[in-house]
């Protein structure tokens, strides 16, 4: 290859060397988010069964059988999620220690 054919190379082998950092940078970025979120997610789910069952009049406590869905508002800050969550009644009472390990009572229809 000449000097000349190598100057007209270099400059297009640069660019393609940054533009495939930019895609290697990009996903990385992306993924960083979506860990932010998934790491405030299950916290702010437990607390939502939490006051569910602090407000709930029933004796027994609820727990999560599904996420039917979620999504993360559009604000700045704080984080607000919505959820549309599947719950069944467990064979605890709603005071009683490891929830989250109490089995669900029998029943023919879960509750929503």
């Amino acid at each position: 290859m000449s000097l000349a054919q190598e100057r007209k190379t270099l400059p297009h082998t640069l660019l393609l060397l940054f533009l495939s950092f930019q895609f290697l940078i990009t996903p990385v970025s992306k993924a960083d988010e979506e860990t932010a979120a998934s790491v405030y997610f299950l916290p702010t789910v437990e607390f939502a069964v939490e006051t569910f069952n602090q407000k709930s009049q029933e004796e027994y406590a609820y727990r999560v059988e599904h996420i039917l869905s979620s999504w993360e508002e559009k604000v700045d800050f704080p984080a607000v999620y919505s959820m549309k969550l599947q719950m069944r009644r467990t064979m605890c009472k709603k005071f009683e220690e490891s929830l989250d390990t109490c089995p669900f009572q029998q029943s023919n229809s879960p509750n929503n």
